[in-house]
């Protein structure tokens, strides 16, 4: 794949190319950003987009909840 045309002249998206939008939590399961923040991203000021970055560990989390998926069949 060209990665080329994913980049842009601004601040680097924390997308890493798994794009599913979770039904309960509302984020994306790659990089835990919201619908409405992805939409947006490249309309952003850069400190929004600061401010977005430093909040995305915190939403991770939320998605390690699940009980099953490839992480709970390893724990076995």
């Amino acid at each position: 794949m060209n990665d080329e045309i994913w980049k842009r002249n601004e601040m680097d998206s924390p997308c890493i190319k798994i794009c599913m939008i979770h039904p309960q939590e509302g984020i994306c399961t790659g990089c835990y950003r919201t619908l409405q923040e992805i939409a947006a991203w490249s309309s952003m000021k850069p400190e929004t987009r600061a401010e977005i970055i430093a909040s995305l560990p915190a939403r991770a989390p939320r998605l390690a909840k699940r009980r099953g998926g490839r992480s709970a069949r390893l724990k076995r």
